[in-house]
């Protein structure tokens, strides 16, 4: 390990509120060493965004607050210095020019009325007190380093015209512009394609290596430390519970919270009926106190492995059914231009000349990355958006001959969970409003007691408190809002869901419990799912079978298994290698690599 280059003690960081006041950092401790990536995990509300946004000193009070601890941060030019301790105005010495960091968030991030080369360009002139034409070249050569694509249109390009992934990048050239010692990337690759992902993670080690920063590496994958870090450190209720190399964390786990993290991300080599989740590692004892679990990952998975001939027999009772819904040769074309007299020359293609088949009681898995199509297929099925032209075939109807009254009662049966949860839920009616508004358009249930009991019902079929039928949106967490929404596709008793990147965003503890609650539903309910993700391992214990999209067309469809044992195309081999395994062969290769590269 290189020299200290910041040491945190004893790091307290309080939110009050009207109630109480909560300790979001509880007195932590750590070193980061010069040259070191330092990966912190945990799931959200653990304690670790708060924890950069404490080095950064940019927690606002009221209500956060640094009330005590220490981090010393050694600086070339100044030397060791308390960065709890310094006045405000000295903090722009250190923050954005010795210290950078990348934000979850980049649209919200990014100012929407100046362009992406603007912002970039105004760190520069901050910190380095150059002019506008220098700062300009400067900021250009930052978008080559980051391979953002034709460097000198996207100074002028504003943060709305770019790709997740692209504005990502504008934000690392961000944080680099000053040349910093130390990066601090807060989740930057969360609801990322898998493949975007893969991409910022090895330009951030290149980064690391070319120009001798320090990265503290934000997340809730530790699928994603495995691919990056050198060390780890774990978080959970505001303490660290366990810290070291990523090899010994990998490969011998002590908490019972680092096993529940590393055992519910969907395995590829096996299935399960059911993911692991923190709670088969944490015992809570009748007091409310934690207790560990006797159980090693090993034992917990073996438990719950699904055979090949379990999975055999699945599909030979599921494909000799009639299909529930065939798509035939459905299109569905965006004008991007407009001719003379408004004729349209040109076309998008979102979905081009699509056919296949869905089976009663089946999960079909649409993977693909952003832009490829899925999302625009699934809404076009449920003529949320109206196709171009095909055929939509739901129980020997074609829906698009239907009428809209007829339409409304088909969506009874035919249902769709959306990406985001959030903006997904009406923010002025309460959670029990939500999930009576269906019932009464649809005219379910009688009257409005009957209806209250059935929301309520619904809350609980989601592991979710009666309590919550009074509470409003902003009130839960992600994935509390992910359960709401399930309940209110449960509401009127559906056939057929469409799940649409409905965990792509969540922890992946979180993430397990969403996938879990989904199977059970299933196997309670009798669903039929589509289910759309950018992810293939979720996909992978999702599906009975998989279509790959690229550009708006299927170039692979089969079994889930065998397409993942032999991909046909290189757009599948390129989304499977793109997948943070967190195998240990991996770690010990990527170790040993990185070694030869030093030496």
């Amino acid at each position: 390990m290189g020299p200290r280059l910041l040491e945190v003690k004893n790091l307290v960081t309080e939110f009050r509120t009207e109630d109480e006041t909560v300790r979001a950092v509880n007195g932590i401790s750590f070193t980061l060493h010069k040259g070191e990536i330092l990966g912190i995990v945990g799931e959200s509300g653990t304690g670790k965004s708060v924890t950069a946004l404490s080095v950064m000193r940019l927690i606002k009070s009221p209500p956060g607050k640094i009330t005590g601890g220490q981090m010393i941060y050694h600086s070339k030019q100044y030397g060791a210095v308390d960065l709890v301790s310094i006045p405000e105005d000295q903090l722009r010495l250190f923050r954005g020019n010795e210290i950078g960091m990348i934000f979850q968030e980049p649209m919200t991030s990014l100012n929407p009325v100046y362009s992406c080369g603007e912002q970039v360009a105004e760190a520069i002139i901050l910190h380095q007190k150059c002019t506008a034409k220098s700062a300009k070249q400067k900021t250009i050569e930052l978008f080559k380093e980051v391979q953002l694509p034709r460097p000198e249109i996207m100074f002028d390009t504003f943060p709305h015209q770019l790709s997740g992934g692209q504005r990502q990048r504008v934000m690392i050239a961000m944080a680099i512009s000053c040349n910093p010692a130390i990066l601090i990337a807060d989740e930057p690759t969360t609801a990322l394609d898998v493949t975007v992902e893969h991409t910022i993670l090895q330009l951030l080690k290149k980064l690391q290596r070319e120009r001798g920063m320090s990265i503290m590496f934000i997340t809730h994958d530790l699928g994603v430390i495995a691919e990056l870090a050198d060390r780890v450190m774990v978080m959970y209720k505001g303490r660290i519970v366990e810290e070291g190399s990523v090899w010994k964390i990998f490969a011998n786990p002590q908490h019972p919270y680092t096993k529940g993290l590393l055992a519910c991300r969907p395995p590829l080599n096996r299935h399960y009926h059911w993911l692991p989740t923190i709670s088969d590692f944490m015992i809570t004892r009748a007091d409310g106190s934690l207790t560990e679990s006797p159980f090693t990952i090993e034992q917990v998975t073996s438990k719950i492995i699904i055979s090949k001939r379990e999975r055999e027999n699945r599909h030979k009772e599921l494909y000799s059914a009639e299909p529930i819904l065939q798509i035939k040769n459905l299109k569905k074309y965006f004008p991007i231009h407009k001719g003379l007299f408004g004729l349209s020359k040109h076309f998008m293609k979102a979905v081009d000349d699509v056919s296949f088949d869905v089976y009663p009681g089946e999960t079909l898995g649409l993977v693909g990355e952003s832009g490829c199509g899925k999302t625009t297929l699934g809404r076009t099925i449920l003529r949320l958006i109206e196709p171009t032209s095909g055929e939509i075939i739901y129980k020997g109807k074609n829906i698009l001959n239907l009428s809209a009254s007829e339409m409304r009662s088909l969506r009874k049966h035919v249902q769709i969970i959306f990406q985001d949860p959030y903006s997904s839920l009406n923010p002025r009616i309460t959670v029990g409003e939500a999930l009576m508004e269906p019932m009464r358009v649809h005219n379910l249930y009688g009257n409005e007691a009957l209806r209250k009991n059935k929301a309520i019902d619904l809350l609980h079929k989601v592991n979710m408190a009666e309590g919550h039928f009074y509470r409003y949106p902003h009130e839960f967490s992600g994935g509390q809002r992910q359960r709401i929404c399930i309940a209110r596709a449960l509401a009127l008793n559906p056939e057929f869901i469409i799940c649409d990147e409905s965990v792509s965003a969540l922890d992946v503890s979180i993430q397990a419990q969403v996938l879990n609650l989904l199977r059970q539903l299933q196997k309670e309910f009798g669903f039929t799912y589509i289910f759309i993700s950018h992810d293939l391992s979720v996909v992978k214990f999702m599906s009975d079978r998989m279509i790959v999209m690229e550009g708006g067309k299927i170039v692979e469809m089969g079994e889930s298994d065998a397409i993942y044992a032999n991909p046909q195309t290189e757009y599948t081999k390129k989304l499977i290698g793109a997948i943070p395994k967190g195998e240990l062969d991996d770690i010990k290769k990527r170790l040993k690599e990185a070694d030869v590269m030093q030496n």
